[in-house]
């Protein structure tokens, strides 16, 4: 595990656009593992950026995104479908088909992880971001006494759905469910690109990179990968 620490966000941010700017150059046809919340919004406007400079293109790509609300259809708001189109697929050159974000609005929930599982066999993530919450899930896979590897529905604890309530009118509107992509998939994936930012995160990271691994930790199971980069701020990693 690689641990790099940065004085500035706009430097962490570009870092992590050049992480994946090199890998679509060396490997037009990559699969990338996408995520959403505030973290990765720096990232994608630099990535936005090189692509408008002509550095970058993901004609040939494909995405993966972690997880998606249970009940939120893609044109909602506050759906990570809507996120993402926002926030960065609407402004680069990603087919239409390139992108694969979970359905929380599936007639059947089970049959739908059990397609996202088949299309992540089908392409192995070559790079995956990921964020970091305050309870040490990654996607959305929560703390708990086990563990799902692949994907599946998760109820999501009242502290995320707190942490996610700025995004809503109010906490009785922020979903109760989502759809995530497992432990075991994140865990499959060939390099992984984990981002933190802010000093409300610093415990949390100091538990998941150098506390014990356990499932009351998701994120500490992440000790456990072969390739693994961590970007924070001072302030995130202020405690390592």
């Amino acid at each position: 595990m690689k641990i790099k620490t940065f004085e500035q966000t706009d430097e962490l941010d570009r870092y992590a656009a050049d992480r994946f700017a090199g890998l679509l150059d060396a490997k037009p046809g990559a699969v990338l593992g996408l995520a959403t919340g505030s973290t990765p919004i720096g990232i994608y406007e630099k990535i936005i950026a090189k692509h408008a400079r002509g550095e970058i293109s993901f004609r040939r790509a494909t995405t993966f995104n972690l997880d998606e609300y249970v009940g939120l259809p893609p044109e909602h708001p506050q759906s990570y479908a809507y996120f993402m189109r926002d926030k960065l697929f609407g402004s680069i050159d990603l087919p239409p088909g390139g992108a694969n974000i979970p359905s929380g609005v599936a007639a059947d929930l089970a049959a739908e992880c059990a397609r996202y599982d088949r299309l992540l066999a089908e392409r192995p993530i070559d790079l995956q971001l990921l964020g970091l919450g305050h309870n040490g899930h990654i996607g959305f896979n929560e703390p708990d006494h086990a563990l799902q590897g692949g994907t599946h529905v998760v109820r999501l604890r009242e502290n995320t759905r707190e942490a996610n309530a700025r995004f809503f009118g109010s906490m009785d509107e922020v979903p109760k469910q989502a759809i995530t992509m497992g432990i075991g998939s994140i865990l499959k994936v060939r390099a992984i690109l984990l981002v933190v930012k802010g000093a409300d995160k610093a415990e949390i990271v100091r538990q998941a990179l150098a506390g014990p691994i356990t499932t009351e930790c998701p994120a500490s199971l992440l000790q456990t990968h072969a390739d693994v980069t961590v970007l924070v701020d001072q302030a995130a990693g202020r405690l390592l």
